[in-house]
């Protein structure tokens, strides 16, 4: 029988890890042993898993500084909304809801080429606050579109609701600044962890192949990956791009865990943005298994602590510096690496 090679074995456990958790979590949820608090933050963390591993892709693979994922997530959420509201009673609900998870990464994926061109030729700083312009953008263009249906076909305006000229009886699917209402409530735990399964799949493979091989070898040398013949500008975009629709299909998700959709601040904004590269950079920037897990703590840790009231951000800004420290003190990972378990083992083996 042939051995299992290193990285198929990491990779069957971050799945084995989602797996159990999805099983333990559903186990305590039957067993009546998870609040109605957190069964509402379940499908919230699945979507933050889904961005947190989609942002590492550019940030930890690719090795550029992205802050416009709240602006794909964006874009995929209105789009697949929008689609479901006007297909909503033609299609069955696990049909409607799989193309629109479609739509959704497919609108975000083509935002991500169209913005990923031009921006990718900057680096740093540069390409970072492009980004962040980028989401800023989307989000404000979300809150003055408008468009309705009637007999007469689709109707859009960027002023007002009265400017759509509608047939009495006939309401707006976006409606400016109230945004969608009404998109059907399609999501939930079991599929958040299925998508989570499927982006896991999709990125840990890449990361793995020959094109992932060729984005690292950009990411550690720019000229020595062009001096063997790696074209620098297809790779970026592929992975760029790749990210993006990942973030739509999180976007679709987040879409249809409401009951009205709008593009406020604290939905696709600037603070999303950082909040989702948090997630990366205490997870390790790279390491996805890392960022899996830096969502879901992350997540639920404020809730967790919602009963110190007034300690409560306190003690989880403490957390933070300390799983700082703990991921990239020099020191702390020269400790780690002399008593991690799988040293300890093969100490103990050659000693006997």
């Amino acid at each position: 029988m042939k051995k299992m090679n290193k990285t198929t074995k990491t990779n069957l456990i971050t799945y084995a890890i989602v797996i159990a958790a999805y099983l333990l979590v559903s186990l305590l949820s039957l067993t009546g042993h998870v609040s109605s608090l957190m069964e509402g933050l379940l499908v919230p963390l699945c979507i933050y898993v889904i961005l947190a591993v989609s942002l590492n892709l550019v940030v930890g693979i690719l090795g550029e500084l992205s802050l416009g994922h709240a602006g794909f997530m964006c874009v995929g959420a209105f789009s697949g909304a929008f689609f479901s509201m006007c297909t909503n009673g033609m299609l069955p609900d696990w049909l409607r809801f799989l193309i629109a998870l479609v739509i959704g990464a497919l609108t975000a994926a083509v935002f991500g080429i169209i913005i990923g061109i031009p921006v990718l030729r900057l680096r740093g700083d540069y390409l970072a606050i492009v980004t962040l312009a980028f989401g800023e953008i989307i989000k404000n263009l979300m809150n003055v579109l408008y468009i309705g249906r009637d007999s007469a076909g689709f109707h859009f305006s960027m002023k007002d609701v009265m400017a759509l000229g509608l047939e009495p009886g006939s309401k707006p699917i976006i409606n400016g600044p109230q945004g969608i209402t009404g998109t059907p409530h399609d999501a939930s735990f079991t599929i958040g962890v299925v998508l989570i399964l499927l982006v896991l799949l999709t990125i840990l493979n890449l990361i793995h192949s020959r094109d992932g091989r060729a984005i690292m070898a950009i990411r550690d040398n720019r000229i020595a990956a062009e001096s063997i013949g790696i074209n620098v500008t297809k790779y970026k975009l592929m992975a760029f791009t790749l990210s993006a629709s990942i973030a739509g299909v999180a976007g679709v998700l987040y879409a249809h865990n409401l009951s009205t959709l709008t593009a406020l601040p604290k939905n696709f904004g600037y603070n999303m943005s950082i909040m989702i590269l948090v997630f990366v950079v205490l997870g390790g920037i790279g390491n996805i298994r890392g960022s899996v897990i830096s969502a879901v703590v992350l997540t639920l840790l404020p809730e967790l602590l919602r009963g110190l009231s007034d300690y409560r951000m306190l003690i989880y800004a403490i957390l933070l510096i300390g799983m700082m420290l703990f991921n990239w003190s020099p020191k702390a990972i020269e400790l780690r690496e002399r008593y991690s378990l799988r040293r300890l083992l093969r100490n103990k083996k050659e000693a006997s």
